[in-house]
Order: C-alpha cells, then sequence, then structure tokens
C-alpha cells in the first residue's frame, strides 16, 4: 500500500494572542538575583522541551542543554561563572552547548525518520541528508574538502546564488552556536511565560565548564543560564536601547 505523499500534509496555522506575547518580549530582563524558591520540575522540563522546538538548520539540532541538579556540581558551575548572583542565587542552571560533529549522525537519523514515517517523503530530501549534508557540512580528510569549498565557492558565486558554506572547524563552530542561540531565546521566553526569569551568562570559564561536564573536544559552551522567580533589585535599572535606526534598515 502506497504511503501519502508529505506534501499533502497540512497544518493550519492556530490563533494566537499577539498581546500576550508582546508582554513575554517586553517584560524578559536579564535578572541577575533571583528569590530562594525552586522552580517545579515540571516546568523546568517543559520550557527545556519548548528550546528545542527552535528553528535548527536543516534540522540538524546541533544543540545540547545540560540542566545541572547535583548540588556539587551546580555550586561548582556557580564559580565557573565566576561566582555572579546570577549564577549563585539561580533555582536552575542550565547550560547551551553547541555540537560541531553531531550533524552526521543526525543525517542519518533523518534517514531513518524517512523509513519509519507512514508518509512518503520526496527523495530528493533523502538525498540531501545522505550525500548533500556530507558536502555542506564536512571538512574531508586533512580538512582538503573546506578547502575545495573556498575554492569553488566564489567561482560558482560570479554566474549563480552560491550557499556559504562551512570550511573550517571556525565556521562549524559559528553554525552550531546560531542554532544554539535560537534555542536559547526559545527557553528564555518560555520561563518568563511561566511566570519565571533567566539570566543569559557568557562570563564564565569554559575550561572549567568543559570539564564539570566531561564535554567531547568539538563541544562550544555557548551560555550558561540562570533562571529563578525575579528578586527585589534582581533587575540593574531600566533597560537601555539604542535609536531603532541604527539597527532596522529598509532598503
Amino acid at each position: 500500500m502506497n504511503k501519502p505523499s508529505v506534501k499533502q500534509w497540512q497544518e493550519p496555522a492556530p490563533d494566537t494572542d499577539f498581546d500576550a506575547f508582546v508582554t513575554v518580549v517586553e517584560s524578559r530582563r536579564s535578572v541577575r538575583k533571583f528569590e530562594p524558591e525552586p522552580i517545579p520540575d515540571e516546568i523546568v522540563e517543559r520550557c527545556l522541551d519548548l528550546a528545542l522546538l527552535a528553528p535548527t538548520s536543516s534540522n540538524l539540532q546541533s544543540w545540547e542543554f545540560y540542566r545541572v541538579v547535583d548540588p556539587d556540581k551546580k555550586q561548582r558551575l556557580a564559580e565557573a561563572c565566576l561566582s555572579q548572583p546570577a549564577a549563585t542565587t539561580a533555582a536552575e542552571l542550565i547550560v547551551a552547548v553547541a555540537r560541531t560533529d553531531t550533524w552526521r549522525e543526525h543525517s542519518r537519523k533523518m534517514v531513518e525518520v524517512f523509513d519509519q514515517s507512514e508518509w512518503e517523503w520526496p527523495k530528493t530530501m533523502r538525498a540531501y541528508y545522505e550525500m548533500m549534508t556530507r558536502i555542506a557540512y564536512g571538512l574531508g580528510p586533512a580538512r582538503l574538502g573546506g578547502a575545495v569549498k573556498a575554492v569553488v565557492e566564489p567561482v560558482v558565486s560570479l554566474f549563480r546564488a552560491a550557499p556559504t558554506l562551512p570550511k573550517d572547524e571556525c565556521d562549524l563552530k559559528i553554525w552550531a552556536v546560531k542554532t544554539t542561540a535560537l534555542a536559547c531565546e526559545n527557553l528564555m521566553l518560555a520561563f518568563r511565560a511561566a511566570g519565571y526569569d533567566s539570566c543569559p551568562m557568557e562570563g564564565f570559564d569554559e575550561r572549567r565548564i568543559r570539564k564539570l561536564l566531561k564535554l567531547p573536544k568539538d563541544a562550544v559552551v555557548v551560555m550558561v543560564v540562570g533562571a529563578g522567580k525575579r528578586a527585589p533589585g534582581g533587575v540593574y535599572g531600566p533597560r537601555i536601547r539604542f535609536e531603532r535606526d541604527r539597527f532596522i534598515h529598509t532598503v
């Protein structure tokens, strides 16, 4: 029996409350001090689930989140965050990590999803995950693949639009960090919608965090998110944003 084509898939957009979303976004602040009040596990786990619904390049999901709950590890993590109040008073500490080598495994998992699906997926999608991701994200033996892309890409671009692909480890890190940062924003907005607050921290000792979590060498610590109930004085003054025209351009 033939499977129905995924091209027949319909997912109508549900009604949403824009004003409620505006409230969530506008009330999200980087909170530096939290009340000594735990966040219920079910809320934390739900917020993490919502983080994983963020957009991700080629659906390769190059992120990992480490919810640190062991008291000793949590204390050591707060110290690795320079013992700043956003870490030492947080009810939750979550480390967001970008991975640059899981794309191979996740490409294979995408093909498995196609095979097990009740829907018939286009053959071009299977080909993309079986072959094209190797070209797009692979650097090749001795990084020769990246070198070839560095030569071929600008030549192709002279004649037609060409994608900008990772050509070295630095490019791969940028690619993975972009996806992970999108998920972090989902996480922080989810906490705010649930009535809690957060603080994304970049001030930390990455070497200590890598050692604490036993991270593989390809992993990049993107940020540590502290979360909890906002304490008085937890926001260090009114929000400051520069003039809109500096950042938004119509061309």
